[in-house]
C-alpha cells in the first residue's frame, strides 16, 4: 500500500509551506524518533506512539505502539479502526495528522502544527532543556570568556610570569598550555624541540626569523643573495603582493625567508621537498628578469634542460678551473697521459698481466683503480701506490731481502735517492722480480737504473716522454732539471648539481662512461644529457621510466665544496672565484 505524506509547515510571516512524499509498505509508523515514517517534533508525544496498518476492506488500523494512549477525533483510544473514506483526525501534542482517500487510492496523512499559546508554552517548559540552561547568548559569551581564559589568558599570564624567560630544554618553567597553540606534530628533524617552544619563537607572536634559523644550521651554502632571489622570480601577482604586505604587517619576513619554504608544524615526518614549480617559477625564462646570468632557462629535465657542463682543470700544470659544456668532445688537461681504453681491454698485454697477479681478474675493470668518496657522489683521485704501482713498480734497488721503492710524486726525491745509490754493483733488482709480460729484462716497461755512474742519464731517460715517468705524465723542465707536470685530478664535477653514483649501482661504469673507447687521458669521459634521458625523463613525462624532478640533482642549499660568494645565479666569466680547491697537485 502507498502513503501520501503531505507536511504543512508556516514561516515567520505566516506564509505555508507544502512537502509533499510517498511512504511504500503495510504500516505506518509514527513518533518522535527519526526513525519513524512520520516523525512527531513534540516531548510529549514517545519515541514510537502509533502504527498504522491496513486492513482487507480498504480501512485503517491505528493501534499505540507503547503504553500511552492518543486521540483521534476527540476521543482517547489505545486501538481504533478508521475509514480514510471518511477522514479522520490523530491528534499527538501539538501536530494533527489527518487521513483521507485520495482518487488514485493512496491514504494521504496531512501533517500540521498548532501555534503554541503562551499557557501551551508554560505547560510544556518541563520537558524544554531551556529550563535548565541558560539563553543562547548567554552560553555563547560564556564559551567565548572560557577559551580566552583557557588559551590566550593562561598562556599569556604564565608566559610572563616566569622566572627564567630565556628558551631552553627545560620543562619545568615553560609556557602553560601552549599545546593547544601547536597546529601539529614537529617533522623529525626537529622532534626533538617537541617541548621546547622558545627555542624556534623567541618573541610571543612573532613568526621565526632567519638569524634564529641559521644559529643552528650555521654551515648552509645560500641558493644566491636575496636580490637575486628576488629579480629572477619576477614580480607578484595583485592577489600574491597583497597578501604578503598582510603577513609582513603581522611580522612575517618577505617570501625570501626560511620559513617561505620550511613549514613545520605540519606532520610527524621527513619535510616533503619542494615542488618541481618551485623551480621552474624562477629558473624558466629566467634570463628574461636576469640578463647577467650565466645560467641556462630549465623547466624540466625531460623537455626543456641545458646541455649538462662540468667544472675541469682549464690547463696542463695549472689547478685554474671553467666550465666546459658535455657535449661529448670536452676535454680536461689533468696533467695525466693515460689511455683508458688500453687499460680496459679483455685481450692486451694489460690483461694477461692483471689475470697473473693476485687480486684482480682475467682483466682489470673501473673499480680496480677507482674508489667512490664517502658520500657515493664522486670518486677519490687515484693514487699511484695503490691504484698503479702492482703493476708499474717504481722499485730501484734492492739492499738484502728489502727492496727500495722510489717516493713517487717527489721528483727531487727520487733524483736524490737514486744519485745517492751505493757504487757497490749489485745485481739488477729485477731479477728477483720476475714481473710478467712487458715488465720483464727487455720489455718496456723494464728500467734498469744502473750503476751510479750511469744515474744522471737515467734519471734524464726516466723523466722524458719515453720514460718510466712519461708513460703516465707530461715532462717539463723546471730551474734547468727535468721534471714533470703536476697533477690534478677532481672528485666531484658538477658544480650546481649532485650525482648519486650509489643509486646507479645496477649499471655498468661503461653505460655512462666510455672509457673502453677513449684513448687519450684528456677524454672527458662524463655522459651527456641525452644519455641521460635515455633513462631519466622530466617529473611531466606521462611514462618516464625514472620520473626526475630538480630536486633528485640539484640542491636549493649547494654544499660547502660548491658554494660561491654571490650565489650560483651570478655571472661568473673565466675562473671560478671562491670554490674551494679540491684537486689534488703533485710535482
Amino acid at each position: 500500500m502507498s502513503f501520501l505524506i503531505r507536511t504543512i509547515d508556516h514561516t515567520a510571516t505566516g506564509r505555508e509551506i507544502v512537502r509533499d512524499r510517498e511512504v511504500e509498505g503495510d504500516r505506518l509508523a509514527i513518533g518522535r524518533a527519526t526513525t519513524n515514517d512520520v516523525v512527531v517534533a513534540d516531548l510529549s508525544v514517545e519515541q514510537h506512539h502509533v502504527v498504522v496498518t491496513p486492513t482487507k476492506r480498504g480501512l485503517l488500523s491505528l493501534e499505540a505502539a507503547g503504553n500511552r494512549d492518543f486521540i483521534f477525533d476527540g476521543h482517547r483510544h489505545k486501538a481504533v479502526t478508521a475509514d480514510p473514506a471518511r477522514g479522520g483526525a490523530l491528534t499527538l501534542g501539538l501536530y494533527t495528522l489527518t487521513f483521507a482517500r485520495e482518487a488514485d487510492g493512496r491514504t494521504l496523512v496531512t501533517v500540521t502544527q498548532e501555534e503554541r499559546e503562551f499557557g501551551d508554552r508554560d505547560a510544556v517548559r518541563g520537558f524544554d532543556l531551556a529550563s535548565a540552561m541558560p539563553g543562547k547568548r548567554a552560553a555563547a559569551w560564556i564559551g567565548v570568556l572560557l577559551i580566552l581564559g583557557a588559551f590566550l589568558a593562561v598562556p599569556i599570564w604564565s608566559g610572563l610570569a616566569r622566572s627564567d624567560k630565556q628558551p631552553g630544554a627545560d620543562g619545568s618553567d615553560q609556557v602553560a598550555w601552549d599545546t593547544n597553540w601547536s597546529t601539529g606534530k614537529l617533522s623529525l628533524a626537529h622532534h626533538s624541540l617537541e617541548n621546547n617552544c622558545e627555542a624556534c619563537h623567541v618573541e610571543p607572536f612573532v613568526s621565526v626569523r632567519d638569524e634564529t634559523c641559521l644559529s643552528c644550521h650555521k654551515d648552509i651554502g645560500d641558493h644566491a643573495k636575496r636580490d637575486r632571489l628576488a629579480g629572477a622570480r619576477g614580480p607578484m601577482g595583485t592577489g600574491e603582493a597583497l597578501l604578503w604586505q598582510v603577513a609582513e604587517t603581522f611580522g612575517k619576513e618577505g617570501p625570501e625567508a626560511c620559513t617561505t619554504c620550511h613549514t613545520e608544524h605540519e606532520g610527524a615526518g621527513r619535510m616533503e621537498p619542494a615542488a618541481q614549480q618551485f623551480c621552474s617559477n624562477c629558473h624558466d625564462a629566467m634570463d628574461t628578469r636576469l640578463s647577467d646570468t650565466a645560467l641556462g632557462n630549465a623547466h624540466d629535465f625531460g623537455t626543456a634542460h641545458p646541455e649538462l657542463q662540468a667544472v675541469v682543470f682549464a690547463e696542463v700544470g695549472s689547478d685554474e678551473s671553467r666550465r666546459v659544456t658535455l657535449d661529448g668532445k670536452a676535454r680536461e688537461a689533468s696533467g695525466l697521459r693515460f689511455p683508458h681504453a688500453m687499460h680496459l681491454s679483455e685481450t692486451n698485454g694489460v690483461a694477461r698481466m692483471a689475470g697473473n697477479l693476485p687480486g684482480y681478474g682475467e682483466a682489470l675493470v673501473c673499480s680496480d683503480c677507482h674508489s667512490p668518496t664517502a658520500d657515493r657522489n664522486g670518486f677519490l683521485p687515484v693514487e699511484m701506490e695503490s691504484a698503479c704501482e702492482d703493476c708499474h713498480s717504481l722499485v730501484y734497488d734492492k739492499v738484502g731481502s728489502t727492496f727500495r721503492t722510489l717516493r713517487h710524486g717527489d721528483v727531487a726525491q727520487m733524483r736524490a735517492d737514486l744519485i745517492a745509490m751505493d757504487r757497490a754493483p749489485r745485481a739488477p733488482v729485477t731479477r728477483g722480480l720476475r714481473r710478467p709480460g712487458e715488465f720483464k729484462r727487455g720489455g718496456r716497461y723494464f728500467q734498469d737504473f744502473g750503476r751510479p755512474a750511469r744515474n744522471y742519464l737515467g734519471i734524464a731517460q726516466a723523466l722524458s716522454e719515453d720514460g718510466v715517468c712519461g708513460e703516465c705524465h707530461i715532462p717539463t723542465t723546471v730551474a734547468g732539471e727535468a721534471s714533470v707536470m703536476p697533477v690534478f685530478q677532481r672528485d666531484h664535477y658538477f658544480l650546481n648539481a649532485r650525482f648519486d653514483h650509489e643509486a646507479h649501482e645496477q649499471e655498468d661504469c661503461t653505460s655512462c662512461h666510455a672509457a673502453g673507447t677513449s684513448s687519450k687521458a684528456t677524454d672527458l669521459l662524463m655522459p651527456t644529457l641525452a644519455t641521460c634521458r635515455e633513462c631519466h625523463m622530466g617529473a611531466e613525462a606521462v611514462k618516464a621510466e625514472v620520473p626526475s624532478t630538480c630536486a633528485m640533482c640539484h640542491s636549493y642549499h649547494p654544499p660547502d665544496f660548491r658554494r660561491r660568494k654571490d650565489g650560483p645565479l651570478s655571472p661568473k666569466p673565466g675562473r671560478i672565484a671562491g670554490l674551494p680547491s679540491i684537486a689534488r697537485g703533485r710535482e
